[in-house]
């Protein structure tokens, strides 16, 4: 009697060497996926200082998306990583307040922004700055540049200081909050001015 055996239940055992090279392939794959990852779409951020404060504190660990605004534009509001002019080996975090060819009018906290729009201007609502400023001062941003400001308004170091941002120097703008635990956070500090 001849018995004919199917073919998907004739499992030939593996090599301990095949197996090897597959669990290295494996973790390869994975390590170069991490790292592909990591340089082109997310990046973890801790934060350090208070120029956030109260939006974010120091030791909130972040996660930046970094693919966003290389194809699409940043927004008011957009809580942002970057490198600043006057510092560039450093990263800093601070939030989007005006946009390329706009105006920026400060007069203690209260920020005015003028543009093709409105003309005549338009305050910010900022119900969250706890930590108010002195400031006055007038600020027209170029093409492709950017006003930003820390939330804590009296320790913040940002373009109030040493003026606007070039596109080129953002990161990426803060995607997840996931430390502290309980203020896991998408989009954390996301404000919508408009």
């Amino acid at each position: 009697m001849n018995e004919n055996i199917p073919l998907e239940s004739a499992v030939l055992p593996k090599s301990k060497k095949r197996v090897f090279l597959e669990n290295v392939l494996y973790i390869a794959s994975a390590v170069v996926l991490a790292l592909l990852v990591q340089k082109f779409l997310i990046r973890p951020f801790v934060v350090n200082g208070a120029s956030m404060d109260p939006t974010l504190s120091t030791g909130d660990y972040l996660i930046i998306d970094e693919l966003s605004y290389k194809i699409g534009e940043p927004e008011r509001g957009d809580v942002v990583v970057f490198r600043a002019p006057p510092e560039p080996d450093k990263f800093f975090i601070k939030r989007i307040i005006a946009l390329p060819g706009e105006t920026v009018s400060i007069k203690g906290s209260t920020v005015t922004i003028t543009n093709k729009q409105n003309p005549k201007g338009f305050t910010l609502s900022e119900p969250f700055i706890t930590h108010e400023s002195s400031n006055n001062l007038v600020v027209e941003v170029p093409e492709n540049e950017y006003f930003v400001m820390g939330d804590n308004r009296a320790g913040s170091f940002d373009s109030r200081s040493w003026g606007t941002l070039p596109k080129e120097n953002l990161r990426g703008r803060a995607l997840f909050r996931l430390l502290p635990i309980k203020e896991l956070d998408y989009l954390p500090g996301k404000i919508n001015y408009e």
